[in-house]
């Protein structure tokens, strides 16, 4: 029999809880957790009731549950003034089968071998002019590289002045903290500093991307393999503001995740010698299984995402409670892949964990699961190999300065000081 109501959870103002969640997530939900128990809601800013979820068989029954009920769209809905509503990520049931069929060929086995060589060569490149013999910050390189790669792949852009000032452009896009969202919130604050700068930035984005697709429009597709090209060529009458939703929606949850994925990797490389030196082996074997295990267990131990949301269309039992339609349910990837028991020792940094065996289902979700499970799954750990490949073909890795907690930054968890190393010609 299910219990009626909400659970537990703090009694804070909404504004305390809403100030908390954005800002410091990954310290407060343990402590929460702790308290609470397993199951426990928070209360955030306009009128928006949360259920935390922790336990693999209640997170496995979210992304299992009817599309129908579960809304993943209205609950990502704090991202449609960026993604646009017809974001992949905004969408839902129909329209969200549609975009998603729409869009998997380009992610597909077949489209990825074909990116293979592009992205060994940008990462090729970009492990040459990383910094050496000095500590530096390598968030910002990993930032750049992914952010390259996806132009390429995504959009095929090739170099010249538009790309140029595209590329300043989308890290603008992508470098806001918790207060700047507030302005993707509440639209009157976009009439101000700083989020009216926010804005003319977006919009001045949004041209160059508008003048790409118009471009590309009048050329010769059938060569070409980039995603935007293979969208035209399935489809030439597609609006140009879906395509746009739909680049946007790549660019941004296509490269921050992955080059914050892949500074956590480094982060942990430089203080685990043993497991630097296996993965230095793998590199100069080519066994990518151990490049993107380690990947997966920087996604693991530093989530950079701390959860998902679905947001209720009608009264549903979750975690065995009648939980009422308009609650939001989040399954808390940060606090599941921390828990003890599911993964032996969980503060160690141990790629091994992902050689030859999958953690139980429900206990790894850095990409979500169900219909919604994430499209580019593939593309970031097949990318985040290539990178790891060269840059530990070329060089040791150290630490650059004390170890990192995370910060947030957009609705991601960043290092607080950028994943500072040191590198070390081999």
């Amino acid at each position: 029999m299910s219990v009626l109501g909400l659970p537990a959870g703090p009694r804070l103002p909404r504004v305390v809880q809403t100030a908390l969640f954005m800002r410091s997530r990954h310290r407060v939900a343990p402590r929460w957790r702790a308290k609470y128990g397993p199951v426990f809601t928070l209360r955030l800013a306009l009128g928006r009731t949360v259920v935390v979820l922790t336990r693999p068989e209640d997170i496995r029954a979210v992304f299992a549950g009817a599309p129908a009920v579960f809304h993943a769209g209205e609950g990502n809905d704090i991202l449609a003034p960026v993604m646009g509503e017809n974001s992949l990520l905004i969408l839902d049931e129909d329209a969200h089968l549609r975009s998603r069929k729409r869009l998997m060929p380009a992610f597909n086995g077949a489209a990825l071998r074909g990116y293979s060589e592009m992205m060994g060569r940008l990462a090729a490149d970009a492990a040459e002019r990383l910094p050496v013999g000095r500590a530096f910050a390598i968030h910002g390189p990993m930032n750049r590289v992914t952010l390259e790669i996806i132009l390429r792949v995504v959009f095929g852009m090739a170099d010249g002045e538009r790309l140029a000032r595209l590329r300043p452009r989308i890290a603008k896009v992508t470098d806001v903290g918790p207060i700047q969202i507030f302005g993707w919130t509440y639209p009157r604050l976009q009439r101000v500093p700083p989020w009216r700068t926010m804005q003319d930035n977006l919009a001045a984005a949004d041209a160059l991307l508008y003048a790409e697709i118009a471009e590309r429009r009048g050329q010769e597709l059938a060569d070409r393999e980039d995603v935007l090209s293979r969208l035209l060529s399935a489809d030439p009458d597609t609006p140009d503001a879906q395509l746009r939703d739909d680049m946007m929606t790549l660019l941004l949850a296509g490269h921050e995740t992955t080059a914050t994925a892949l500074a956590w990797a480094f982060h942990e490389l430089a203080r685990h010698e043993d497991v630097q030196a296996r993965a230095r082996r793998a590199a100069d074997d080519g066994d990518e299984e151990y490049l993107q295990a380690v990947a997966k267990e920087a996604m693991r131990l530093r989530p950079v995402i701390y959860s998902v949301a679905r947001k209720l269309t009608e009264p549903t039992e979750v975690a065995g409670r009648l939980l009422p339609a308009g609650t939001i349910v989040t399954p808390s990837i940060g606090l599941v892949q921390a828990d003890p028991d599911h993964h032996d020792t969980p503060a160690d940094f141990r790629p091994e964990r992902f050689i030859g065996a999958s953690p139980e289902s429900g206990t790894w979700i850095p990409f979500g699961g169900g219909v919604r499970r994430c499209i580019g799954a593939g593309f970031s750990l097949q990318e985040a190999a290539a990178v790891l490949r060269e840059v530990l073909t070329r060089y040791t890795i150290t630490p650059g300065g004390p170890r990192e907690d995370a910060r947030s930054r957009n609705i991601t968890l960043v290092p607080e000081r950028g994943a500072r190393v040191i590198l070390t010609r081999r």
